[in-house]
């Protein structure tokens, strides 16, 4: 395949409806995003590409608006192609204002043949074409105008390959009878994304050492990040620039009753407590105050024996059966869905138990597995 795509640029509704009219009728649409975030919480989208097998397109967002024509291209009819997906459909959300449907992630294609489960774009395209795809531009700013022609070029390889690679994959997939699998995994992906904005307050589940809080102080930490995760979308600002994981978990673990005590915490700045200060004093203090029967569970030590025992069981079984399917341990369960296994059947509760074809494979054993551990 040449190196040297049809590129067309796209800076008018009118062109942008043209372009969608020729690839309407078409089965699989690749599509890619270029985008600045460094010193905001939402993407700026700088880039849209998406080929049919014809013309590379490449849309300016930053001259015109998404129009009805895209929209339902992005809602409706083809399939379409993207990898890596996640950041490129919030891209495509706060600019279509559209989920995409129906998708498919070529990462994920890989991570379900076998091979490197966050395999890069570039190692995608060699490993199916022989073809070794410029890498110059990967940092390049997406926002000046006009954009170089190596840039041009750069962007419009990321979409041409993505449909010669899809190919390569859905035949892998069918022979080992996997596309359903792919196609689940892929309605999870849309499923995560969709639900992105509403989960605000599951953010504390992701820190590594929550297990090290009691439960009031879990709850502190949850405020703490699900107020952070509203005022970071509302200023429109990192994460981490409005304030990081650790200073929150700090916070949690000191539960502060004063500002004097809230400057002690490592690493706050003064400009936090200056600016948002009160509110944090009032997070806390609604944590402590929080009914105990409300509270969040307390969380298991990972260093105990009765945890290692189960986690070490559960383990074996994943490996045993994604050696037996030729993936790695990681696509058929996440490290975090092993631990809640274990801590719910550490408290005697209900297990989170896969579903889908994960269940078809896991389920049974992984329970079996814990209830030899049980009795040993």
């Amino acid at each position: 395949m040449t190196l040297t795509p049809d590129i067309r640029w796209i800076d008018t509704p009118e062109a942008l409806d043209a372009a969608c009219a020729e690839v309407a009728q078409a089965e699989v649409i690749a599509l890619d995003t270029e985008f600045f975030r460094e010193k905001t919480f939402h993407p700026v989208p700088a880039l849209i590409q998406f080929s049919a097998g014809g013309p590379a397109w490449l849309v300016d967002p930053l001259a015109v608006d998404c129009t009805e024509a895209f929209r339902r291209l992005l809602g409706e009819g083809p399939l379409k192609l993207l990898h890596a997906s996640s950041e490129d459909l919030e891209v495509l959300a706060h600019w279509a204002d559209m989920a995409v449907a129906p998708l498919v992630d070529t990462q994920v294609a890989q991570a379900l043949l076998g091979e490197d489960p966050a395999m890069g774009y570039q190692r995608l395209v060699q490993h199916w074409t022989g073809e070794v795809l410029p890498k110059d531009e990967t940092r390049s700013d997406w926002l000046q105008r006009p954009l170089s022609d190596a840039q041009c070029l750069y962007a419009a390889l990321d979409v041409v390959f993505l449909l010669k690679v899809w190919e390569h994959q859905r035949e892998a997939l069918d022979r080992l009878d996997r596309r359903g699998w792919l196609e689940a995994d892929c309605r999870e992906l849309l499923a995560q994304a969709l639900r992105s904005e509403e989960t605000d307050g599951q953010w504390y589940r992701r820190h590594r050492q929550l297990w090290r809080l009691s439960p009031r102080q879990i709850e502190a930490y949850r405020l703490l990040t699900t107020w952070r995760e509203g005022e970071a979308r509302r200023r429109n600002l990192p994460r981490g620039w409005l304030v990081n994981d650790r200073v929150l978990f700090g916070i949690a673990e000191r539960m502060p009753e004063s500002r004097y005590q809230l400057a002690e915490v490592e690493d706050i700045k003064p400009s936090l407590i200056k600016r948002d200060g009160d509110t944090l004093m009032e997070l806390v203090k609604q944590a402590r105050q929080c009914e105990a029967e409300s509270l969040p569970p307390a969380l298991p030590s990972p260093m105990a024996g009765e945890y290692k025992r189960r986690m070490k069981a559960l383990k074996r079984v994943v490996n045993e059966h994604a050696e037996r399917l030729g993936v790695a341990p990681e696509v058929l369960m996440r490290r975090r869905d092993l631990e809640a296994l274990v801590a719910a059947d550490l408290a005697d509760e209900p297990l989170p138990l896969p579903e889908g074809w994960r269940g078809e494979c896991l389920a049974a054993p992984l329970q079996q597995a814990l209830e030899e551990v049980e009795v040993e």
